[in-house]
């Protein structure tokens, strides 16, 4: 792979415009693609095969296009309540009486009366309910809320409408009321991308800047990476017009577009410069560059692809999406890395020639005792490893009391029409209005009605139940529908636990009966989707963690270094976990984090951290061990191998962890409740992974294990291909013949 590697960058070098004008082609092709075919991003997520899902298809078929696409809205289902959620054209104003009245007194009735009508007169309202028929009034008779039916659809409201919705409100404010108006065209649109994510490219710039020294080598990665993700984005987009996808798809593409980018362009800059400093040519530093570095990329760039892709074995399709459109934004990186990055080099020359060369980039010993953290870390290993593993461990702590759901109008900015109805709501008709149960009684041939008047009987007998509904049939009478309504929240364990009883008794009420029972609702898919995901999770981590055994035997051709690196990904999986449910759902730190609501882990945060932050985290391995097993096997004593490895890649690894937690961080303040937490997850993730686990426990590891880190059985040797990541044959053959304009001191 070296030697294909080697003579890859060399002709894009050569071939540089012709490189360079092919991915402009492939950009304006797939931008092309995107803007013809239209495509939007779904802000649902659908997930077919649970039973709440299965039941909306039942929905669907018995009572027609009302309860048809009932799935799961990301932060909108909760104020809506209802078992429709036919939102296109529907919003719902809620009504809390002033202190000391209710509802049921004629004065305070007239009141609401008027404010409502004050709604139906707006221009673009056609109808709004009337609470005091369809009965929609708080037990207590504290509120009541009315639907409010719009001429056009959501997207298509004009403004003028919606002022004039938010003047009623308002004046309902000044009359003593409280008021709020939501679902419909008040839903506001998930911001995944904002003007805040730049500042992690400048951050990036910055961190480059000081690392290389220069500003035409710092805007090189910058400028392959920004290329990358557009391709990747414009990509993402056209395949949303033919298939479902994600709205949080693009952000994490885009997150890790960035961030694997500019830390692959950087790897093999950084060694290309020092190559131009020892006295090779632009042309054959550009080649012995891709050549090694470029192993390192690809080999990294592989295991981000495979463990992204990895996310399909889960049996979600939006999680497979997702999953698909990271490996294909990763891929999209590596391939401008190791051809558009060579090109680029050759339009500068030698003008990237560093004017010194560091004391960390010779090879010389005397350099050696100026790396201090290399010589601490290998010179005391017992109490390096013990303190980093406990402080590991710490941090890993809030994990033991992890929840998981799906995030409601609770998490959203305060000031959010979703979130002041979410929680009018709560106050006044009870939290478990957000989030209503639907059971569905299915009886083809029977009396629906009955039979959902038997199983709502049975409900309200239950624990943690609010209120039952009368059942509601459907035209053909064979099918009705009950809904409850949860003493607590959506993701409360008091609704989950509801949920499983009322699927508990379903037994014996289907028992002499040709009638199925289903329970379906926010809630309820909110649960399944959680028990799910938890039940996939121990087998995509077996599988990540094999995948990590393997590819990391191959590239070392060791035992006990894939080992090493293995359990260190579980240990920056733990800390990961740890900080983020301290932040997120212990809402430590919530205002520097601007954590609105703190609640549970969105259900498909652990399958999918544990995907993306593997191929990360390999990453710092790949780039760090492979040179200490470069100078392995050119001669060096383990502990010199792992303490000169160390001093050649821990400033180029500190300087890509810095960058990617940057554009993570980026991300964090970007303002999406959704995106939020998985950037903060895989920015605590990659800080730790890089700085205690790659930088401070493995050298610790390696140093205590000698020689015997790189023992391989001798018939598995023969077994397993070699891969030479670290281009040592490549090494050894121009060693011997020189390439052309390789300078005399260089060669030796």
């Amino acid at each position: 792979m070296a030697t294909a590697l080697y003579r890859l960058g060399r002709w894009s070098m050569r071939r540089r415009w012709y490189v360079l004008v092919a991915w402009l082609v492939v950009l304006g092709g797939i931008g092309t693609l995107a803007v013809a075919g239209g495509g939007e991003l779904e802000e649902q997520f659908s997930i077919p095969g649970t039973e709440s899902a299965q039941a909306q298809e039942v929905l669907a078929t018995r009572f027609g296009d009302q309860f048809a696409d009932q799935a799961v809205s990301q932060g909108s289902g909760a104020a809506g309540g209802g078992a429709s959620v036919d939102v296109a054209a529907t919003a719902r104003m809620i009504l809390a009486v002033p202190d000391g009245t209710t509802v049921m007194d004629p004065t305070t009735a007239q009141a609401a009366g008027e404010l409502l009508a004050e709604a139906a007169a707006v221009p673009g309202v056609a109808a709004v309910s009337d609470p005091f028929t369809a009965l929609t009034i708080a037990p207590d008779g504290s509120a009541l809320y009315a639907d409010v039916q719009l001429a056009d659809p959501a997207a298509e409201v004009p403004a003028a409408t919606l002022a004039g919705l938010e003047d009623v409100v308002t004046a309902a404010d000044d009359a003593g009321w409280r008021a709020a108006v939501s679902g419909g065209p008040f839903v506001e649109p998930l911001e995944l991308i904002s003007g805040v994510e730049l500042i992690g490219v400048l951050a990036a710039m910055i961190v480059l800047f000081v690392t290389l020294g220069s500003f035409l080598a710092a805007g090189m990665p910058i400028l392959t990476a920004l290329l990358g993700v557009s391709i990747g984005a414009a990509g993402i987009l056209a395949v949303a017009a033919v298939t479902d996808v994600s709205s949080a798809t693009l952000a994490l593409a885009l997150m890790l577009g960035l961030a694997v980018g500019i830390d692959y362009a950087l790897f093999i800059l950084s060694r290309y410069r020092s190559l131009l400093a020892e006295g090779n040519t632009p042309i054959d530093a550009v080649g012995r560059a891709v050549g090694t570095a470029g192993s390192a990329v690809v080999f990294a760039g592989v295991t981000v692809v495979i463990a992204s892709a990895g996310l399909a074995v889960v049996g979600i399709p939006f999680l497979a999406v997702m999953g698909y459109a990271a490996a294909a934004t990763v891929l999209v990186a590596v391939l401008i890395a190791i051809t558009l990055l060579p090109a680029l080099l050759g339009f500068a020359g030698t003008r990237l020639t560093p004017r010194r060369m560091r004391a960390a980039d010779n090879l010389d010993d005397t350099a050696l005792p100026g790396n201090r953290w290399g010589r601490l870390v290998t010179g005391h290993p017992v109490v390096v490893l013990v303190t980093g593993v406990a402080l590991i461990a710490v941090l890993a702590v809030p994990v033991l009391s992890l929840r998981l759901g799906l995030p409601d109008a609770s998490q959203d900015p305060a000031d959010s029409h979703a979130r002041i109805a979410y929680e009018l709501q709560a106050d006044t008709f009870g939290p478990g209005f957000n989030g209503p149960l639907v059971v569905l009684v299915d009886a083809p041939g029977a009396d629906a009605v009955a039979a959902a008047t038997t199983v709502a009987n049975r409900i309200s007998g239950l624990a943690d139940v609010a209120l039952v509904a009368p059942a509601i049939p459907n035209a053909a009478g064979d099918a009705a529908i009950v809904t409850v309504i949860p003493t607590g929240g959506p993701n409360s364990t008091e609704t989950a636990d509801l949920v499983h009883a009322i699927r508990g008794e379903r037994a014996d009420l289907e028992a002499g009966r040709s009638s199925d029972i289903t329970v379906t609702g926010y809630a309820a898919a909110n649960i399944d989707i959680s028990e799910k995901l938890a039940a996939a999770l121990p087998v995509f981590l077996l599988l990540v963690v094999g995948l990590a055994l393997v590819l990391l035997l191959l590239a070392f051709r060791s035992v006990l270094v894939p080992l090493t690196a293995a359990i260190g990904f579980l240990l920056s999986v733990g800390a990961s976990f740890g900080a983020t449910v301290a932040v997120y759902q212990w809402g430590w730190l919530a205002d520097i984090f601007n954590v609105s609501g703190p609640g549970p882990l969105i259900s498909f945060m652990p399958v999918l951290l544990v995907g993306v932050l593997f191929g990360l985290a390999m990453d710092y391995e790949v780039f760090l061990v492979s040179r200490m097993r470069e100078d392995f096997v050119h001669g060096a004593t383990a502990r010199r191998a792992v303490l000169t490895g160390f001093t050649h890649g821990s400033r180029v690894v500190l300087a890509a962890a810095i960058i990617m937690v940057s554009v993570f961080a980026a991300f964090v303040f970007g303002g999406s409740t959704t995106v939020a937490p998985i950037a903060f997850a895989l920015g605590v993730g990659i800080l730790v992974d890089a700085l205690v686990v790659r930088m401070t426990l493995i050298p610790a590891v390696m140093t205590l294990l000698g020689e015997s880190a790189w023992w391989l059985p001798r018939w598995l040797d023969r077994l397993l291909p070699s891969v030479d990541i670290e281009g040592e044959r490549l090494t050894r053959r121009l060693a011997a013949e020189p390439a052309p304009g390789v300078a005399p001191a260089a060669s030796a």
